[in-house]
């Protein structure tokens, strides 16, 4: 079976680093908030573009943790409308209810899934304050124009970055558009930890500051609260892992980049409809999501011929239980993207034979 993602391959590729960095942090006796946290929140904002990084527990917490501090910093209060995608995975959307906010969904371009200044300037009220566009799949959303959309009506802007490590726009990379950009370091991420792991960019010195505190109980010095805060902290092990995978990240988005071309050159299969690129230098192609109308039988017959597909995702957010008081509003487009879409197998250790195999899968497939 070709699996969707080979993550024991990925980390065998660097086996000794990782395991070189876990005993140095072991040896070291300082476990949490110490020198391996620095180090990598110093290079990955270096590695974005951005001023500052601040670690926390998980990609969640990035994204929730932003909009509370600028709760705590007077920007937003409860009932504040944010806009985001309809859909994007669910953890953007309890980002904004976790903050007693108001999520407002918004349908997609039809094309690249994400948002526009086309697809947002719509819903924009007198109670709106943030646009969280989210980079699916690892393509950058039109930030430019997105930003510009901002300004003009005083919005803040926080980038939903968990797909889209080192993407890019004319070299400005994820997270370094807006006002903050949230990442998630899951292990399947283009840059994965060995566990769950999230950071936040900025290049506010108020803003790093008030995440500083809420992620630490809301303390900037032991015993003395400010805030009433978390435990959401990056620790050291997790961040020797990512401080070793962050040198190899841009060979890897070149691997990625390089199957995904063979895929869009190869798959010609009228049944299926590969994905939209805009802006194909700064892909990262943490995905390769295509649209079917006979997705079922598609990875039924890819399974059969011993390939590993996964569905990005089978459920938008207002169809959960979780936000049951959306489910009678309308959203078409997104729901027709959830019943369609599948993702093909893509990772950095993906040979080129197994990308062969699948290219010839696909096309081979037919509806009787």
């Amino acid at each position: 079976m070709i699996p969707f993602l080979d993550l024991k391959a990925i980390n065998n590729q660097y086996q000794q680093e990782l395991k070189d960095a876990c005993a140095r942090v072991i040896d070291s006796g300082w476990y949490i908030m110490g020198n391996e946290l620095k180090t990598f929140e110093q290079d990955f904002a270096a590695y974005c573009g951005s001023k500052h990084a601040i670690g926390v527990a998980n990609g969640l917490d990035a994204l929730i943790l932003t909009l509370r501090a600028w709760k705590e910093m007077g920007k937003l209060q409860d009932g504040d409308e944010v806009i985001v995608p309809a859909n994007t995975y669910i953890a953007s959307v309890l980002a904004i209810s976790e903050n007693n906010l108001t999520p407002v969904l918004v349908e997609p371009d039809p094309n690249t899934f994400n948002l526009t200044a086309e697809t947002i300037k719509n819903s924009i009220t007198d109670k709106t304050k943030v646009i969280l566009p989210v980079h699916l799949y690892g393509q950058i959303s039109p930030m430019q124009e997105i930003m510009e959309l901002a300004g003009q009506y005083n919005l803040l802007v926080l980038e939903d970055c968990a797909q889209a490590h080192g993407a890019s726009i004319d070299g400005k990379k994820a997270g370094t558009w807006g006002h903050a950009g949230a990442f998630s370091f899951y292990p399947g991420k283009n840059l994965g930890a060995l566990g769950d792991a999230g950071a936040v960019t900025t290049d506010c010195a108020e803003l790093k500051e008030t995440l500083d505190a809420l992620r630490n109980y809301g303390s900037h010095e032991k015993y003395k609260n400010k805030y009433k805060g978390v435990n959401s902290r990056l620790d050291e092990i997790q961040a020797a892992m990512l401080s070793v995978k962050l040198k190899h990240l841009d060979e890897e988005i070149v691997a990625r980049q390089n199957i995904a071309q063979a895929y869009l050159k190869g798959i010609k299969n009228p049944l299926v409809t590969l994905p939209t690129v805009i802006n194909n230098e700064g892909h990262v192609w943490h995905l390769f999501v295509i649209k079917t109308n006979y997705r079922e039988d598609l990875v039924k017959y890819l399974s059969d011929n011993g390939i590993q597909t996964l569905i990005h995702y089978p459920t938008p957010p207002h169809k959960q239980d979780a936000y049951a008081e959306y489910v009678e509003q309308q959203y078409p487009l997104t729901e027709t993207i959830h019943e369609q879409v599948m993702s093909l197998p893509m990772g950095p250790v993906l040979d080129l034979a197994s990308v062969d195999k699948i290219i010839e899968a696909v096309n081979a497939f037919d509806i009787k």
